[in-house]
């Protein structure tokens, strides 16, 4: 782990004992305590809260983070009901890797990853050698590889691996560089990379927008975002009040708005 993560990690750890250490174990039908990544998901999730209170008197208390693994850790020791801020591979590999036992309650939105860059316009301007920087989680990584290998830029041993990394790449053509680093620090890094693979949720923050990047996936992404919670909970009734209350008209056009355009429900 870099310096720079390191620092990252810590304050998502500060932000995971402010939450306090004690499961949440009363299950209490009208409060829960929901995970989100720092950035506009957050504010997206706010107006499914007041959704909630408003039609459910449900009570939705958000946590936020400025990582993605956390999170999953908050989840799974209790300190958490559910979060919402992961794509089903990423979940699955969590799950692989960590031995979480966690569980589908509902969809949000794709957020399609795209490749930003400073100093080119479009991707047949990317000179030979350039340097492209990835996200360092084994299934953004793997995201922004096929994408890379369906444009032609690249060739790997099996496209349809979801969490191919350098490794996997038979044919580099043009002879790229591939820088592997934190997703939330991509945006900090793009002047220094000719191109960087960045999702919308630092993305966006950073002033950057779908329209302008080099490529980006489609409406037809697989990767759309779940909201997750442990085992067994999936059917929770304020769970269930909590997904139907995100799955609104009002909530889709809240993305769109913040994402401009940037955000596809994932539930339609």
């Amino acid at each position: 782990m870099t310096t720079t993560a390191s620092k990252l990690f810590g304050t998502a750890l500060l932000s995971l004992g402010m939450i306090s250490a004690p499961a949440l174990a009363d299950h209490a039908d009208n409060h829960i305590k929901v995970g989100t990544v720092a950035g506009p998901e957050t504010n997206i999730m706010q107006l499914a809260a007041d959704i909630a209170d408003e039609e459910y008197g449900l009570e939705v208390e958000i946590v936020e983070f400025t990582d993605y693994v956390t999170p999953n850790a908050a989840l799974a020791d209790g300190s958490l009901d559910a979060n919402a801020y992961q794509h089903e591979p990423y979940m699955q590999g969590m799950i692989d890797d960590r031995g979480y036992d966690f569980a589908v309650a509902g969809y949000t939105f794709v957020y399609p990853i795209g490749a930003y860059s400073e100093t080119y316009d479009s991707i047949d301007e990317l000179p030979e050698g350039a340097t492209v920087a990835l996200p360092n989680d084994p299934s953004n990584e793997g995201r922004a590889l096929i994408l890379m290998h369906k444009e032609g830029l690249i060739e790997l041993d099996d496209p349809d691996n979801l969490e191919a990394t350098p490794i996997d790449i038979v044919d580099n053509p043009h002879d790229f560089e591939f820088r592997e680093i934190e997703a939330a620090q991509l945006p900090r890094v793009l002047p220094d990379v000719d191109m960087a693979f960045i999702n919308n949720t630092f993305a966006q923050p950073a002033g950057l927008q779908l329209d302008d990047a080099l490529i980006s996936e489609g409406p037809d992404s697989p990767y759309v975002n779940l909201i997750v919670v442990r085992n067994g909970d999936e059917d929770r009734e304020a769970i269930q009040q909590l997904v139907e209350a995100y799955q609104t008209e009002a909530v889709a056009e809240k993305a769109k708005e913040l994402f401009k355009g940037g955000a596809v429900p994932g539930w339609e």
